[in-house]
């Protein structure tokens, strides 16, 4: 009996499966590097601070919540502030968010050739560097920096625990919670960028008559991308089988809730570092109950962290020898 097998003729090649992407990975932005050193060190000339101030700066702007709630606190402080011929509203402003978002003010007194005092100018915190025997410098880059005149810087910094040289901000420990905010918002915002919200698996299981069809297939893919996401794919499959081409969407119900989740929880973690009622914020309530009488929250506001805002400015005062810096009560 002879032997049916044909091996002149190639075996039939089996395809495999294929899988490929629809986009590149959307990079979100990574941490501030705000912990970057340990402690003040001395340079010879003067202290570094314990933590990036040029991070923490732009930590601030991190998060509405946490940018909107520094200025907040500004703008009821300098509601309430007396202007006074030595010191502008505008330069208390300045003094004031120095204060909050760095946990250090600094106010430099400019005097004439015979020692009268001109004005009171608030340099910015984020530059200054407090050296020994009450030495102050302004430090704006490599080689760039500024002694100033011994006895014309006025320090007020806010109280911590591993070091008596800088202040640092009430608001430190909500730190994480609006970088993870942040990184939630610009994550939804580059995966609607790139298209990707219109997601789902192209699972197909007919055998194409030419390589080229896939190649077709994955170039309309593709440029459904972007602008002009959305749009309808035709796909003609001779001979093709039952379910085999398949759209299967990619579920958005865990990812959704989890990006809500996030922004309320980070949100509330950012109000208790500000010790802000959500009411004075402009929040809207979700449930029917709401937050509560606006006006008794803005009186207990007042008296629990506007009053010692206020007291704690007043320490100008005594460096000055006058009341330079005053506030009229609060009213609603």
């Amino acid at each position: 009996m002879s032997d049916s097998t044909d091996l002149t003729r190639p075996a039939a090649h089996t395809p495999g499966v294929e899988a490929f992407t629809f986009g590149d990975p959307a990079p979100v932005l990574d941490g501030r590097e705000v912990f970057d050193y340990l402690e003040c060190w001395f340079n010879g000339r003067y202290y570094d601070p314990p933590l990036s101030l040029e991070g923490l700066a732009k930590a601030t702007r991190a998060s509405v919540y946490l940018d909107s709630g520094l200025k907040f606190k500004r703008n009821l402080l300098a509601r309430t502030f007396i202007p006074h011929p030595l010191l502008s509203r505008a330069a208390f402003e300045q003094l004031a968010l120095d204060y909050l978002w760095c946990g250090n003010a600094y106010l430099e007194r400019r005097q004439s050739r015979l020692g009268t005092p001109i004005s009171l100018q608030p340099p910015l915190a984020k530059y200054m560097r407090r050296g020994e025997e009450g030495r102050f410098f302004q430090v704006r880059g490599w080689q760039d920096e500024h002694e100033f005149a011994p006895g014309t810087i006025c320090q007020l910094r806010e109280a911590d625990i591993n070091q008596e040289i800088y202040g640092m901000p009430e608001w430190l420990a909500a730190m994480q919670s609006a970088l993870l905010n942040e990184s939630a918002t610009l994550f939804r915002r580059k995966y609607y960028n790139n298209g990707s919200h219109a997601g789902f698996i192209f699972y197909m299981t007919d055998a194409a008559q030419k390589e080229e069809d896939i190649d077709s297939l994955r170039t309309a893919l593709r440029s459904a991308k972007g602008p002009g996401n959305f749009r309808n794919l035709f796909v003609y499959a001779p001979n093709g089988k039952k379910d085999g081409i398949q759209l299967i969407p990619v579920s958005e119900v865990a990812a959704k809730d989890e990006f809500n989740s996030i922004k309320s929880i980070t949100r509330d973690d950012m109000l208790a570092g500000l010790r802000i009622p959500p009411q004075l914020m402009g929040i809207v309530p979700q449930n029917a109950g709401g937050f509560g009488s606006i006006k008794e929250a803005a009186e207990v506001y007042a008296a629990n962290e506007v009053e010692p805002l206020q007291a704690r400015l007043e320490a100008f005062n005594a460096w000055l020898g006058d009341e330079v810096i005053k506030f009229k009560p609060y009213e609603i």
